[in-house]
């Protein structure tokens, strides 16, 4: 019996739930990037840029190609960097809906005015 299409989804939103292979992505979304050039970028040890990046070739998200011993990475699709583009454009999106609730909350609130969580 296959698997359902939701878990399949589950799955593959588990693999986008790492900071280090959202900012892989996102870097790839510009252009094919050797893995020396991603480094200071996504802020990481070698190793763990090492381990998100199988990570991602699993998924099938990213590829590789050798050139001597450079590894370049890119997308396997332009459909990824327009996932990125969505998921940012809904973040902003609820992040100004957040502000506005705020102001709200500060316009009719007796007292001092409320600071956002630290």
């Amino acid at each position: 019996m296959s698997r359902p299409l939701y878990q399949a989804k589950a799955d593959f939103f588990k693999t986008l739930g790492h900071p280090a292979r959202i900012r892989v992505l996102e870097l790839l979304s510009q252009r094919e990037h050797a893995v020396g050039e991603m480094l200071p970028e996504v802020g990481v040890e070698a190793s763990s840029l090492s381990q998100q990046l199988a990570v991602l070739r699993r998924a099938g998200l990213v590829t590789f190609r050798k050139e001597g011993s450079t590894v370049y990475y890119s997308l396997t699709s332009p459909q990824v960097a327009e996932l990125l583009a969505v998921a940012r454009r809904i973040l902003t999106e609820v992040i100004a809906g957040q502000v506005e609730l705020l102001a709200d909350l500060q316009a009719v609130s007796p007292g001092p005015p409320l600071s956002p969580p630290s």
